[in-house]
């Protein structure tokens, strides 16, 4: 009988993935706890895997690595994200590392729309007015917000989860989705989108939706000459990376009403501080980055990551490959 493999998991998953490891023989170990791991006890723990499943949260870098010895062959997040892996770190080590790609595309598109509708319609200023006993005789313009029927859309980065976002939003009656990427995309004729030039995007749009990822590029694409370009009824949404946002500047447009009102569903830093001003600006809804937070998303992730393990270690086709 072969060595039993190790595979050291960081966090309470659901447990689609761990039966699929148990089932093909690993021994799974965990830090058994909903709060992200230590890195000591990261670094203990993982000692003599063969295969590490971390979480966004986990930094990964040259230290857990060599920690882990000679043995550790895979890396694999339970995130689309993996900017927390020092991906040269692993790759001097001949190290794979994998993510968990398109499993929570369609979670992240309905928590935008969801957010989208919150933000416009001002629904949680309705809700704390009940509570608050501020719910008196009817007022002609009391918490009146922006529906979407002919407005224009505009969304950066028309990926998978761009591509839900519009998709959703067109039965709503918008006029026009407007989108800008790296390049234009044969598919936005689907729902009849065009391309246009961010500046564009900014000076057209009624709502944004950020659906783009982090890079050079897009960090702090929205900042102050952004919010200065956009319609003072403006409404932002983010579910992409908090880092896309400038997030003193967009303070600012929000106090100036340079802009109507933002949704965050990510920020920068995460968490962002319960104290942080953006946390109680009344025009300004923040969630605690609930994209991919249904049973249906986790699962996915949770046995995405399993299999992209085994797969690693029986040398197959993962399909979460990084490198």
């Amino acid at each position: 009988m072969g060595i039993q493999r190790k595979v050291f998991v960081t966090r309470k998953v659901p447990q689609a993935g761990v039966e699929l490891l148990e089932e093909a023989g690993c021994n799974v170990e965990f830090w058994d706890s909903d709060e992200a791991i230590p890195k000591e006890e990261l670094i203990r723990g993982i000692s003599g895997a063969h295969a590490l499943f971390c979480m966004l949260t986990d930094t990964i870098d040259g230290e857990v690595l060599d920690a882990a010895g000679p043995n550790l062959q895979v890396v694999a997040t339970m995130s689309v994200g993996y900017e927390h892996i020092d991906l040269e770190a692993c790759r001097e080590r001949d190290i794979r590392v994998c993510n968990t790609p398109n499993v929570s595309t369609d979670s992240v598109a309905e928590l935008t729309v969801a957010l989208l509708l919150l933000t416009a319609r001002r629904l949680l200023e309705g809700v704390h007015a009940v509570k608050d006993g501020q719910w008196g005789k009817w007022k002609p313009m009391w918490l009146c917000g922006m529906e979407l029927a002919q407005k224009t859309v505009g969304i950066l980065g028309l990926g998978r989860i761009g591509f839900g976002v519009a998709r959703r939003l067109k039965p709503f009656g918008v006029k026009t989705i407007l989108y800008h990427d790296v390049c234009r995309v044969g598919y936005a004729d689907d729902f009849g989108a065009s391309f246009v030039e961010f500046d564009k995007l900014l000076i057209e749009s009624d709502v944004i939706c950020i659906c783009c990822n982090l890079t050079p590029q897009t960090k702090h694409k929205f900042n102050k000459s952004a919010f200065k370009k956009m319609k003072r009824h403006a409404i932002l949404v983010n579910s992409g990376r908090g880092g896309v946002i400038q997030h003193d500047d967009l303070l600012e447009a929000l106090i100036s009403g340079e802009i109507a009102a933002a949704g965050l569903d990510v920020t920068e830093p995460e968490p962002l501080p319960a104290d942080h001003p953006l946390v109680c600006q009344p025009n300004c809804i923040v969630l605690p980055h609930m994209g991919s937070n249904t049973w249906d998303s986790r699962n996915s992730m949770s046995e995405t990551t399993a299999k992209n393990i085994l797969a690693v270690l029986d040398n197959q086709n993962a399909v979460g490959l990084v490198q």
